[in-house]
């Protein structure tokens, strides 16, 4: 069950994934879901499916950002374009320094998310607490 929706605005020159993550503190999140985030990056650091960092430079407008939030971490994916319009997606890293703003929009939900080691992934994976 969906009971609240977080709204924020992230400001310029600060890392995105350390902000989302304060978002999550100053909430006192357990459990939610990105929905929306719109906004420019300055560079981005994503990690690619098969692992590899990359890191891009900017300017960067976040055409479309999703995924979980939980005390244990977050696990967002973000899709980019340059100014020419080619697209570029991954994980979001540390490294994505904002450039203008990000307005996102975090919907609560009712329960605990956790994010715990799974030896098959080699990821710490969501584990969904009622």
């Amino acid at each position: 069950m969906l009971v609240n929706m977080l709204v924020d605005r992230i400001l310029p020159n600060t890392d995105l994934k350390g902000e989302i993550n304060n978002i999550q503190i100053k909430n006192n999140l357990k459990a939610g879901f990105i929905v929306c985030a719109v906004g420019s990056l300055q560079k981005a650091v994503l990690r690619m499916s098969n692992a590899n960092i990359k890191k891009i430079n900017g300017p960067l407008e976040i055409l479309c950002a999703s995924g979980s939030v939980s005390a244990d971490g977050i696990h967002i994916h973000l899709a980019l374009a340059d100014k020419n319009g080619n697209v570029v997606g991954g994980h979001l890293k540390t490294g994505c320094k904002v450039y203008t703003t990000v307005e996102i929009g975090i919907l609560e939900y009712k329960g605990t998310f956790r994010r715990i080691f799974d030896p098959k992934t080699g990821y710490k994976e969501l584990v969904i607490l009622r």
